[in-house]
């Protein structure tokens, strides 16, 4: 089994794999799995709303079916975690999503996550998956930049918009980690952490991560 860990932006943007691409610059090593990044041409320009994440389940299935030979595991970069369970059903290689462990992520950092989201139709998507985990007397809250994700590429007014919202949620929600919640911030995590003075979890950073851990250690499913 090749030791390649496939990460599937669902949109088609290809700067924000772009961004991805270069978050995962520290996850890199010599002797560790190669991270390869890759951009789901059939996804639209920014998954923003449910609709748009169910839209990619299909496709999203047909790129692990068709690279389970040459993939050791698999990150759905997104932060609806769009066909994760339906991807997991597809291969026995780990599927992981970037929202679930970006939260769990969180959860080792601090006793209170909040999740920076891009616009407020997203917020109904981050409570419902919240309160799948069971995790609400954790969830500090979720508040929006206001910017779709092919507006995150502009970077003054992303950042911006970043650090206005995540001091919110510090001071005023009280959270002491604080979530991106779209791939598409990948980029600004250390200048946001740096900013924040509280650990920030970048979720497709979490989940490779965790994805490496399961290829070196051998947990596939049977």
């Amino acid at each position: 089994m090749a030791e390649r860990i496939l990460v599937i932006n669902p949109n088609s943007t290809e700067a924000v794999t772009r961004a991805i691409d270069a978050a995962m610059v520290p996850l890199r090593m010599a002797d560790g799995p190669a991270i390869e990044c890759v951009t789901l041409r059939e996804g639209p320009p920014g998954i923003e709303s449910q609709a748009q994440a169910d839209g990619v389940i299909e496709p999203i299935c047909r790129l692990v079916k068709a690279r389970d030979n040459d993939a050791a595991a698999f990150v759905i970069a997104c932060f609806s975690d769009p066909g994760l369970h339906a991807a997991r059903d597809t291969t026995a290689k780990p599927v992981l999503g970037i929202a679930e462990c970006g939260v769990l992520t969180a959860l080792t950092l601090g006793q209170r996550f909040g999740v920076i989201a891009i616009l407020k139709r997203s917020l109904p998507r981050h409570q419902r998956y919240v309160g799948a985990m069971g995790l609400q007397s954790r969830y500090a809250g979720s508040l929006p930049v206001g910017l779709g994700v092919v507006e995150l590429a502009d970077e003054a007014r992303t950042f911006h918009r970043l650090a206005e919202v995540g001091g919110e949620l510090r001071d005023r929600h009280g959270a002491d980690v604080i979530v991106m919640g779209c791939a598409g911030m990948a980029g600004y995590r250390a200048r946001l952490q740096d900013t924040a003075g509280i650990p920030v979890v970048e979720p497709t950073q979490a989940a490779v991560a965790m994805a490496i851990g399961r290829v070196r250690l051998g947990w596939a499913r049977p």
